[in-house]
Protein backbone atom coordinates (compact mmCIF):
# COMPACT_ATOMS: atom_id res chain seq x y z
CA UNK A 1 0.00 0.00 0.00
CA UNK A 2 1.53 3.55 -0.69
CA UNK A 3 0.43 7.06 0.20
CA UNK A 4 -0.40 9.14 -2.60
CA UNK A 5 -0.99 13.14 -2.69
CA UNK A 6 -3.22 13.75 -5.56
CA UNK A 7 -3.78 17.24 -6.71
CA UNK A 8 -6.96 18.30 -9.01
CA UNK A 9 -9.72 16.51 -9.02
CA UNK A 10 -10.82 16.94 -12.68
CA UNK A 11 -12.00 14.10 -14.77
CA UNK A 12 -8.75 12.80 -14.71
CA UNK A 13 -7.89 13.04 -11.46
CA UNK A 14 -11.33 11.78 -10.45
CA UNK A 15 -10.76 9.06 -12.23
CA UNK A 16 -7.01 8.27 -10.98
CA UNK A 17 -8.46 8.39 -7.51
CA UNK A 18 -11.04 6.37 -7.96
CA UNK A 19 -8.62 3.84 -9.22
CA UNK A 20 -6.52 4.01 -6.13
CA UNK A 21 -9.19 3.60 -3.78
CA UNK A 22 -10.10 0.66 -5.10
CA UNK A 23 -6.29 -0.61 -5.07
CA UNK A 24 -6.18 -0.02 -1.47
CA UNK A 25 -4.46 2.73 -1.41
CA UNK A 26 -4.35 5.83 1.16
CA UNK A 27 -4.96 9.15 -0.97
CA UNK A 28 -5.03 12.88 0.06
CA UNK A 29 -7.05 14.54 -2.89
CA UNK A 30 -6.53 18.15 -3.28
CA UNK A 31 -8.85 20.73 -4.84
CA UNK A 32 -9.28 23.87 -4.46
CA UNK A 33 -12.78 23.73 -4.83
CA UNK A 34 -14.87 22.03 -2.66
CA UNK A 35 -17.81 20.63 -4.06
CA UNK A 36 -14.67 18.18 -6.19
CA UNK A 37 -13.35 17.33 -2.92
CA UNK A 38 -16.90 16.42 -0.86
CA UNK A 39 -17.39 14.29 -3.97
CA UNK A 40 -14.50 12.30 -3.86
CA UNK A 41 -14.45 11.78 0.06
CA UNK A 42 -15.97 8.21 -0.56
CA UNK A 43 -12.78 7.04 -2.34
CA UNK A 44 -10.16 8.67 -0.77
CA UNK A 45 -8.47 8.31 2.45
CA UNK A 46 -8.70 11.96 3.74
CA UNK A 47 -9.15 16.00 1.20
CA UNK A 48 -8.19 18.85 1.89
CA UNK A 49 -9.57 22.41 -0.11
CA UNK A 50 -6.55 24.70 -1.15
CA UNK A 51 -4.45 26.53 -3.43
CA UNK A 52 -1.67 24.22 -4.77
CA UNK A 53 0.12 26.64 -5.80
CA UNK A 54 0.20 28.68 -2.33
CA UNK A 55 4.07 26.71 -1.03
CA UNK A 56 2.40 27.05 2.83
CA UNK A 57 -0.54 25.02 1.92
CA UNK A 58 1.52 22.34 0.71
CA UNK A 59 4.20 22.41 3.50
CA UNK A 60 1.30 21.69 5.86
CA UNK A 61 0.11 18.44 4.04
CA UNK A 62 3.73 17.15 4.58
CA UNK A 63 4.87 16.23 1.03
CA UNK A 64 7.88 14.24 2.04
CA UNK A 65 5.53 11.90 3.45
CA UNK A 66 3.86 10.63 0.67
CA UNK A 67 5.37 7.97 -1.53
CA UNK A 68 3.89 9.53 -4.73
CA UNK A 69 2.72 13.34 -5.53
CA UNK A 70 0.48 13.44 -8.72
CA UNK A 71 -0.37 16.72 -10.42
CA UNK A 72 -3.61 15.62 -12.57
CA UNK A 73 -4.44 19.86 -13.24
CA UNK A 74 -5.11 19.88 -16.55
CA UNK A 75 -6.23 22.95 -17.54
CA UNK A 76 -4.23 26.02 -15.98
CA UNK A 77 -0.64 25.25 -17.24
CA UNK A 78 0.85 27.79 -15.20
CA UNK A 79 -0.91 26.61 -11.71
CA UNK A 80 0.53 23.20 -12.39
CA UNK A 81 4.28 24.30 -13.27
CA UNK A 82 4.01 26.52 -9.86
CA UNK A 83 2.82 23.20 -8.05
CA UNK A 84 5.41 21.06 -9.57
CA UNK A 85 8.17 23.36 -8.51
CA UNK A 86 6.71 23.98 -5.24
CA UNK A 87 6.59 19.63 -4.85
CA UNK A 88 9.62 19.26 -5.56
CA UNK A 89 11.32 22.12 -3.47
CA UNK A 90 9.36 20.44 -0.43
CA UNK A 91 11.02 17.06 -1.55
CA UNK A 92 8.17 15.04 -3.50
CA UNK A 93 9.96 11.49 -3.54
CA UNK A 94 8.40 10.50 -7.44
CA UNK A 95 6.94 13.87 -8.66
CA UNK A 96 4.22 12.28 -11.42
CA UNK A 97 2.71 15.11 -13.63
CA UNK A 98 0.09 15.60 -16.24
CA UNK A 99 0.90 17.31 -19.75
CA UNK A 100 -1.44 17.70 -22.82
CA UNK A 101 1.79 19.23 -24.91
CA UNK A 102 5.67 18.76 -25.48
CA UNK A 103 6.27 21.85 -24.82
CA UNK A 104 4.64 21.45 -21.24
CA UNK A 105 6.16 18.24 -20.50
CA UNK A 106 9.57 20.08 -21.17
CA UNK A 107 9.04 22.77 -19.00
CA UNK A 108 7.12 20.42 -16.40
CA UNK A 109 10.44 18.47 -16.35
CA UNK A 110 12.46 21.78 -15.69
CA UNK A 111 10.32 22.38 -12.72
CA UNK A 112 11.15 19.30 -11.26
CA UNK A 113 8.57 16.92 -12.79
CA UNK A 114 9.86 12.60 -12.24
CA UNK A 115 7.29 11.40 -14.55
CA UNK A 116 4.83 12.76 -17.05
CA UNK A 117 1.94 11.32 -18.53
CA UNK A 118 -0.08 12.13 -21.59
CA UNK A 119 -3.84 11.30 -20.84
CA UNK A 120 -5.12 12.52 -24.06
CA UNK A 121 -2.23 11.95 -26.40
CA UNK A 122 -2.02 7.86 -25.01
CA UNK A 123 -5.83 7.21 -25.45
CA UNK A 124 -5.73 9.28 -28.58
CA UNK A 125 -3.08 6.50 -29.54
CA UNK A 126 -4.52 4.02 -28.39
CA UNK A 127 -7.93 4.20 -29.67
CA UNK A 128 -6.20 5.57 -33.25
CA UNK A 129 -4.20 1.90 -32.76
CA UNK A 130 -7.49 -0.12 -31.69
CA UNK A 131 -9.56 0.51 -34.25
CA UNK A 132 -7.03 0.72 -37.32
CA UNK A 133 -7.40 -3.06 -38.01
CA UNK A 134 -10.14 -5.24 -37.36
CA UNK A 135 -8.03 -8.28 -35.04
CA UNK A 136 -6.60 -6.00 -32.78
CA UNK A 137 -8.31 -5.79 -29.06
CA UNK A 138 -5.92 -4.05 -27.04
CA UNK A 139 -2.41 -1.89 -27.27
CA UNK A 140 -0.25 -0.69 -24.81
CA UNK A 141 3.11 0.98 -25.36
CA UNK A 142 6.41 0.62 -24.10
CA UNK A 143 8.33 3.77 -24.85
CA UNK A 144 8.29 4.86 -27.79
CA UNK A 145 9.34 1.55 -30.12
CA UNK A 146 8.19 -0.80 -28.35
CA UNK A 147 4.57 -2.63 -27.74
CA UNK A 148 2.40 -5.21 -26.15
CA UNK A 149 -0.69 -5.92 -28.59
CA UNK A 150 -3.45 -8.31 -28.23
CA UNK A 151 -4.48 -9.05 -30.90
CA UNK A 152 -6.12 -12.40 -33.00
CA UNK A 153 -4.18 -15.35 -34.65
CA UNK A 154 -3.97 -14.71 -38.23
CA UNK A 155 -6.20 -17.18 -40.38
CA UNK A 156 -2.70 -18.00 -42.16
CA UNK A 157 -1.11 -19.18 -38.37
CA UNK A 158 -4.07 -21.36 -37.62
CA UNK A 159 -3.55 -24.76 -37.24
CA UNK A 160 0.25 -24.03 -36.97
CA UNK A 161 2.46 -24.37 -34.14
CA UNK A 162 4.87 -22.07 -32.61
CA UNK A 163 7.70 -23.95 -33.41
CA UNK A 164 6.35 -24.35 -37.13
CA UNK A 165 6.08 -20.83 -38.12
CA UNK A 166 9.28 -20.39 -36.04
CA UNK A 167 7.81 -16.58 -35.37
CA UNK A 168 10.57 -15.59 -33.29
CA UNK A 169 13.13 -15.51 -35.71
CA UNK A 170 11.58 -15.01 -38.82
CA UNK A 171 9.18 -11.88 -37.68
CA UNK A 172 11.30 -11.00 -34.13
CA UNK A 173 8.39 -10.31 -31.90
CA UNK A 174 7.73 -12.81 -28.68
CA UNK A 175 4.06 -14.04 -27.86
CA UNK A 176 4.25 -13.44 -24.04
CA UNK A 177 0.57 -15.58 -23.51
CA UNK A 178 -1.94 -17.09 -25.56
CA UNK A 179 -5.65 -16.11 -24.52
CA UNK A 180 -8.27 -19.08 -25.04
CA UNK A 181 -11.83 -19.45 -24.25
CA UNK A 182 -11.24 -16.11 -22.64
CA UNK A 183 -8.42 -17.28 -20.08
CA UNK A 184 -5.21 -16.70 -20.23
CA UNK A 185 -2.23 -18.96 -20.80
CA UNK A 186 1.60 -17.62 -19.82
CA UNK A 187 4.76 -19.78 -20.69
CA UNK A 188 3.50 -21.36 -23.76
CA UNK A 189 5.33 -24.07 -25.53
CA UNK A 190 7.01 -24.43 -29.15
CA UNK A 191 5.03 -27.17 -29.84
CA UNK A 192 1.47 -25.08 -29.25
CA UNK A 193 -0.72 -25.01 -32.07
CA UNK A 194 -3.08 -22.05 -32.72
CA UNK A 195 -6.99 -22.85 -32.90
CA UNK A 196 -9.88 -19.91 -34.14
CA UNK A 197 -10.86 -17.91 -31.33
CA UNK A 198 -7.23 -17.55 -29.96
CA UNK A 199 -5.65 -14.42 -29.59
CA UNK A 200 -2.49 -13.80 -28.90
CA UNK A 201 -0.41 -10.87 -26.37
CA UNK A 202 2.63 -10.82 -28.31
CA UNK A 203 5.81 -7.88 -27.20
CA UNK A 204 7.63 -6.33 -29.68
CA UNK A 205 8.99 -3.42 -31.52
CA UNK A 206 5.95 -1.20 -33.48
CA UNK A 207 7.90 -2.31 -37.09
CA UNK A 208 8.27 -5.74 -36.57
CA UNK A 209 4.61 -5.89 -35.28
CA UNK A 210 3.09 -3.91 -37.70
CA UNK A 211 5.58 -6.09 -40.40
CA UNK A 212 4.44 -9.29 -39.23
CA UNK A 213 0.49 -8.61 -38.94
CA UNK A 214 -0.14 -6.22 -41.65
CA UNK A 215 -1.19 -3.45 -39.86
Amino acid sequence: MKSVLLIGLGRFGRHIAMKLGELGHQVMAVDREEEKVDAAMSYVSNGQIGDSTDKEFLRALGVGNFDVCIVAIGDDFQSSMETTAALKELGAELLVVRAARDIHAKFLKMAGADEIVYPEKQQANWTAIRYSSNHILDYMELGDDYAIYEIDVPDRWKGRSIKDLDIRKKYHINIIAVKKDGKMQINVSAEFVFQERDSLLILGSQNDIHRCFHI
